[in-house]
Order: C-alpha cells, then sequence, then structure tokens
C-alpha cells in the first residue's frame, strides 16, 4: 500500500522538523517547506494533505491555498491551516477558502495527527469517486490523477498549461469561460498575462486534439468553451 504524501509548509525550522518527525512515525511520507513561495516550486498535486501555515513571507498561507484551489490540478488536494491566528473571523475565512480544517496554535502533537487522519479518511472515500479523477467526452479522455490526455486510447502529450486549460473547459462543458477566467484559474502567480497567451495555448489544444479540436469553440466577445 502506497502511504500518503504530506507536505508542510512552514516558517518556523524547527516546528517543520517536529512536525516531520511526528508524522513520518505515523507512516506518512513527509516534505516541508519553509515558506509559500518554496511550497509552489515543488509538484503540489502529488501530496494527499498539506498543512499550511497562514503567516509567512510575501506570500502567505491564505495566497497560497487561494493558487491551489484555482488551478484544477491542485483544487482538490485537501489543505488544513496550522496558524497562530485564531479569532472566529479567521477560522471562517480560512474554511471559506476551501481549508478541510483549522487548527490553532499552540495545539497538541497527538490532536494534529487525529486531525490530519480524519481529513485524510475522507479525502479516500471522495478519491473513490471517478468523476474526480476522469474528465470524458466519447473517446477524449483526461486522467487528472496521472495527468494524462487520452485520445482514441493514444495518449497525447500536453504543457501543463495546456492540460489545465483542457481539464477547466471539459469539468463544465457548454460553458464559455472568458479569456480573464482562464488566466485567473491557470496563471493565478503571474503578475501579467496577456490574452493573447491564452490564444495560442487555445490553437495548440486543437491542434493536438484532432477531431475533438472542433469542440473546443470560439464565442466571439465572451471567450472559449468544450461544446458537443
Amino acid at each position: 500500500m502506497n502511504k500518503k504524501r504530506i507536505l508542510v509548509v512552514e516558517d518556523e525550522e524547527t516546528l517543520c522538523e517536529v512536525l516531520r518527525f511526528n508524522l513520518e512515525e505515523e507512516g506518512y511520507e513527509v516534505d516541508v517547506a519553509c515558506s509559500a513561495e518554496e511550497a509552489l516550486a515543488m509538484e503540489l498535486e502529488s501530496y494527499s494533505l498539506v498543512l499550511l501555515d497562514i503567516m509567512m513571507g510575501e506570500l502567505s498561507g491564505t495566497g497560497l491555498a487561494r493558487i491551489m484551489k484555482s488551478k484544477p490540478s491542485t483544487a482538490e488536494v485537501p489543505i488544513i491551516f496550522c496558524t497562530a491566528k485564531d479569532s472566529e473571523d479567521d477560522v471562517i475565512k480560512g474554511l471559506e477558502l476551501g481549508a478541510d480544517d483549522y487548527i490553532t496554535k499552540p495545539y497538541s502533537i497527538r490532536t494534529l495527527l487525529a486531525r490530519v487522519a480524519a481529513v485524510l479518511r475522507r479525502s479516500s472515500k471522495t478519491d473513490k469517486a471517478p468523476s474526480a479523477d476522469m474528465l470524458c467526452y466519447k473517446t477524449l479522455a483526461l486522467d487528472i490523477g496521472r495527468k494524462k490526455c487520452m485520445v482514441d486510447g493514444c495518449e497525447v502529450k500536453l504543457p501543463r498549461k495546456e492540460f489545465e486549460i483542457l481539464a477547466t473547459l471539459l469539468s463544465r462543458q457548454g460553458r464559455v469561460f472568458s479569456r480573464e477566467e482562464l488566466i485567473r484559474k491557470i496563471w493565478p502567480e503571474e503578475v501579467v498575462v496577456l490574452d493573447r497567451v491564452v490564444d495560442v495555448n487555445i490553437t495548440r489544444l486543437r491542434q493536438k486534439l484532432g477531431v475533438y479540436g472542433k469542440n473546443i469553440v470560439t464565442r466571439s466577445g465572451y471567450g472559449y468553451g468544450f461544446m458537443e
């Protein structure tokens, strides 16, 4: 049975190591990042759970959570906030961002381990639903977990941004996304992304998808959608 992978994002190095030790003792595979920026450079979609501090450097934990929840590849990765921000408003804000739990400091390691186990149990049940892992239209299939695109049983190689655009469009077939919406979802960490970048990625997608390229339609003045 594969070990669950957990990422600890915390700017207190000593606490990072304490959490790593105790989580590994429970049988988890653990990585640590001392800033949200460092975490962004990692393959966040490969983790079963992220333990996330809020008050860090230039990019806060809530900022990282927003980025993760806006991307199809990481939107379903469970997040537990572990933070000293303990007001009711802070807790509500964290949960509204999509966090699966919110633990305030100081906390006991036993409590944290119990919360981690509970969130992982819930997410494991969700993972069993095939619709969470696959997006399909006829013989076009997008495997979200393995990051693979298949057409007629053959793999189509897609760079990360093209994959995420297709996942966004396929997840809401029949809906038109504006360029601005796609930029916010696919490039949330970028300061400036031109509309033309979206157009170029859409053109490449159409070329690679063969007969399904025509299903990605342009609605002049509005944006793009995946239509039957």
